[in-house]
């Protein structure tokens, strides 16, 4: 499920584009497991969560009402504050210098392009989009969708979101506490990757038992 890690020799360990692109395929995510990359080098910390918009926000269809705009926004802001979600040791003195927080939608690709190139136009020759809801209302078996449960399944969202951290001092990071749990109450586990000083070290940190080590820290 996760992806590969932020490496420790990027450039100002900095946050960049290149590692979104990255993502997993967002249809094979689980509700309930979301993915949790960090990486440690002298005072800096960067972080990476990956998190289906079912363990964020109870729902994974695009935004339609207001009310589900809402949750999103605030699901932002709340992710916004990754010291409040990962918890760090006071004595480690650690700010937050970047954060990246997005929500990705399979397909949003296709929509900016207007319906048009929401079917199959190449292959028909002419207008797929009225094609496709044709064949949608006889029931046929087709790739813009198979009606409401084939959207529901296709609709899959997932939160991305990117920190960087630097530390006071940070031999004194030796444990994180997941308040994630606490905040996203739909969260039930998070699969962790963790390079640091001692190599690279993987978790997997549940609802249930919410506190990690920090491997080689004093």
């Amino acid at each position: 499920m996760t992806r590969t890690l932020l490496a420790t020799t990027v450039l100002a360990f900095g946050i960049t584009g290149a590692v979104a692109e990255q993502t997993r395929e967002l249809g094979s995510h689980e509700h309930g497991v979301g993915a949790f990359n960090i990486a440690m080098e002298g005072s800096e910390i960067a972080m990476e969560l990956e998190a289906p918009g079912a363990d964020i926000v109870g729902f994974e269809h695009p935004a339609t009402s207001a009310e589900d705009r809402a949750a999103i926004d605030a699901a932002k802001a709340t992710l916004s504050d990754p010291l409040a979600l990962f918890v760090l040791p006071d004595d480690a003195g650690c700010t937050v210098s970047a954060t990246d927080v997005h929500l990705l939608t399979e397909g949003e690709a296709h929509e900016e392009h207007g319906h048009d190139d929401h079917g199959h136009k190449d292959e028909h020759g002419h207008d797929a989009h009225a094609e496709a809801k044709d064949d949608h209302d006889h029931g046929h078996d087709h790739d813009h969708g198979h009606g409401e449960e084939h959207a529901d399944e296709a609709s899959h969202t997932e939160f991305h979101a990117e920190y960087r951290l630097t530390c006071a001092n940070p031999d004194q990071v030796d444990q994180i506490t997941f308040a994630y749990f606490s905040v996203f109450p739909n969260a039930e586990e998070l699969e962790v990757q963790m390079v640091g000083a001692s190599g690279s070290t993987g978790f997997e940190v549940t609802r249930q038992d919410p506190v990690i080590a920090v491997p080689g820290s004093s």
